[in-house]
């Protein structure tokens, strides 16, 4: 069989669903949408393209449900989420076939993912059971000070394409534990993981309309959007993507004051100081920049290497890129690197390598797309770079590692800072002193030092600047969908 029916084949009948999910319902429309196998560009099947009318009867049904659930004892929720971390557990192995049928990430990283996306259900399933309210001594003494937390009510989440699964679940794990609602928009490229969570929420007897699912094209997008941002019913927004989407629904929200959590773009420096161990460093590069084939938030997009070891770390990372990187379709075993989401995400490697070119920065290994042809890019390194090229103003989003000369501690981290963006830094140094003073003066939320990959579900993930608005994982990512109320009891 060809690519695309290889792909198709790999999916387990028994979770692939192709309507949305309103209301613990399944619910088809008239017209459908293609989901793409973007190593082959063929079609894996075609999937409900809801509109504006099923996101607000989608709204309604979280809505509806939204009282019964709070209710249910922190326990109880925390068991039904366990359940669905057991069975994603369970069907690990068809969850990722998924992931890489519609993302095109090798099965090795779709197997990370899926552990890592259960992972969030069941750190919020524990954290379900430990929401905190206070006492605080009044200043009278015939009153009585409480806070309680609740949940904020239905929550709209929309997500990306590059992780399909986990993107979900650190928003919808949250927001179920704080006994909230939600109703969940996945990306149009790949909404099938977003369905197949669904059909094991309701295995999971998580109740009607507390997960629902609203797949939609890209010519929907804007309309059901828009209803999960303005609808009154809507309490709260958590998305993921790009910071100029990131700012559409922050206008639409405003209208009704909704909750927001934001994870925006970013713009990842990673700096290596003379100081540090070179051999780690590019073991960290690696890992960094071409996970998913370099279409991560967190991904290195500008390395800052420091005068003094400058050549032997170019000459060590391209020869780790040649040796230990292997481009191919996902379900091939030896394959690393897998396809870009689509042609568009080509082109704009494309042009960022020609510009960087054009200004005199020199292609040390790749450079073009793949002989495998559709969405394939070779792993790309150049030097000679500067802060004037495109690779460095603004996110690549894709295979392609820049790497920029620098003198001294302070050049390197104003040119870090220099973005209007901070989600992640990273920088490879074996000085104490350096450490401390680089870790605190990065403009980002998150800092990696001497370590590329910094996810984790423990640990509080998000940004500052334009890369975003709260925290996700962590103790701190319930929060985001409680309210705090005060209660004062008088006449005692």
């Amino acid at each position: 069989p060809g690519p695309a029916r290889a792909a198709s084949q790999a999916l387990s009948a028994a979770l692939v669903r192709r309507g949305g999910l309103v209301g613990g319902r399944w619910v088809e429309t008239a017209a459908g949408f293609p989901v793409q196998d973007p190593a082959s560009g063929e079609e894996l099947c075609r999937v409900s393209d809801c509109g504006a009318a099923e996101a607000r009867a989608a709204v309604r049904a979280a809505h509806e449900a939204g009282a019964a659930w709070g209710r249910v004892p922190a326990k109880e929720r925390s068991a039904r989420l366990r359940r669905w971390y057991e069975l994603m557990m369970e069907n690990k192995e068809e969850l990722a076939r998924i992931i890489t049928a519609e993302n095109g990430k090798p099965l090795k990283e779709a197997q990370g993912e899926i552990v890592y996306s259960a992972s969030f259900l069941e750190w919020f399933a524990e954290e379900a059971r430990r929401i905190y309210g206070d006492v605080i001594p009044a200043s009278a003494k015939d009153r009585r000070v409480l806070v309680l937390k609740q949940p904020v009510g239905v929550a709209a989440i929309i997500t990306p394409w590059n992780f399909p699964s986990a993107m979900i679940t650190r928003k919808v794990g949250a927001a179920l534990a704080a006994g909230c609602t939600v109703v969940v928009k996945p990306a149009e490229d790949t909404p099938l993981s977003a369905l197949a969570l669904g059909e094991l929420a309701n295995q999971a007897g998580i109740p009607a309309g507390v997960y629902n699912v609203v797949p939609c094209s890209r010519q929907q997008t804007a309309a059901v959007g828009e209803v999960l941002c303005t609808d009154p019913l809507v309490s709260k927004i958590s998305f993921t993507g790009s910071t100029a989407t990131g700012k559409i629904l922050l206008k639409h929200a405003a209208g009704t004051v909704k909750r927001v959590s934001m994870e925006l773009g970013g713009h990842a420096p990673f700096i290596v100081f003379d100081s540090a161990n070179v051999d780690r460093a590019v073991a960290g590069a690696l890992a960094s920049k071409y996970r998913n084939s370099g279409q991560t938030c967190v991904c290195t997009n500008r390395f800052l290497v420091q005068k003094g070891i400058h050549d032997e770390f170019v000459k060590k990372f391209a020869k780790a890129i040649e040796k230990e990187l292997h481009v191919g379709n996902g379900f091939d075993a030896k394959t690393t690197q897998g396809p870009l989401i689509n042609e568009k995400a080509v082109e704009k490697v494309e042009k960022h390598i020609k510009d960087a070119v054009s200004h005199g920065a020199s292609i040390v290994t790749g450079g073009k797309r793949h002989s495998l042809g559709k969405n394939f890019f070779e792993p790309t390194l150049l030097s000679n770079v500067t802060t004037k090229m495109l690779c460095t103003q603004e996110e690549t989003f894709g295979p392609l590692a820049p790497v920029i000369k620098f003198e001294t501690e302070a050049e390197a981290v104003a040119i870090a800072n220099a973005a209007n963006v901070g989600l992640a830094g990273y920088f490879y140094s074996q000085d104490p002193a350096q450490i401390w003073r680089v870790a605190e003066q990065l403009e980002v939320g998150m800092v990696g030092v001497n370590e590329g990959i910094i996810s984790s579900v423990e640990c509080p993930f998000g940004g500052v600047k334009e890369s975003g608005l709260g925290r996700e994982g962590s103790k701190y990512g319930i929060d985001e969908y409680l309210e705090i109320k005060y209660v004062c009891i008088g006449g005692l």
